[in-house]
């Protein structure tokens, strides 16, 4: 995959750290994707709700 310095910039100020950081170790990978998880879970309640909300 070609990473771009767009994603760079992105991983940078969202997980604050490189690309090259989040692929040398598991550690790093494993706390980006917790995070990421997390955040997607988030989402999912959140519009869960206004669905809710829309359809009463």
């Amino acid at each position: 995959m070609n990473y771009t310095p767009e994603m760079e910039k992105a991983m940078q100020n969202t997980h604050h750290m490189g690309y090259a950081d989040y692929c040398r170790k598991l550690e790093n990978r494993m706390k980006v994707e917790k995070r990421r998880q997390a955040d997607h879970d988030k989402c999912k309640h959140i519009l869960a709700e206004i669905d809710n909300q829309i359809h009463k």
